[in-house]
């Protein structure tokens, strides 16, 4: 019976400790070589965005040298920038992506 009664109080101690994980914001850099229909296709299909919102985004990058792709736990950003990067390396682009901590 004594363990029943402390099992509450860890799982209150356990609760207080959890935290929300950091986010991190994916960036896609603009450079010469690039096309627009392709920055747009990566962005749908990585980042699952809508044709108007890859779109806008695209135009961002282009006219801004930068655009705001999502925001995302480190683990999950950091393994889009690298299907982002495989996709343009195997399409003969040189599409650059960063992560920046929010």
């Amino acid at each position: 019976m004594g363990r029943d009664q402390q099992l509450p109080s860890t799982i209150s101690r356990a609760q207080d400790k959890t935290k929300t994980p950091s986010l991190f914001k994916v960036l896609m850099h603009n450079d010469d070589y690039t096309t627009m229909e392709f920055v747009v296709e990566v962005l749908q299909s990585v980042f699952h965005l809508s044709d108007t919102a890859a779109e806008r985004i695209m135009l961002a990058i282009h006219f801004q040298g930068l655009g705001h792709c999502g925001t995302f736990p480190f683990a999950i950003a950091e393994t889009k920038v690298q299907e982002v990067c495989s996709r343009a390396r195997k399409s003969g682009y040189p599409l650059r992506c960063s992560i920046e901590k929010e």
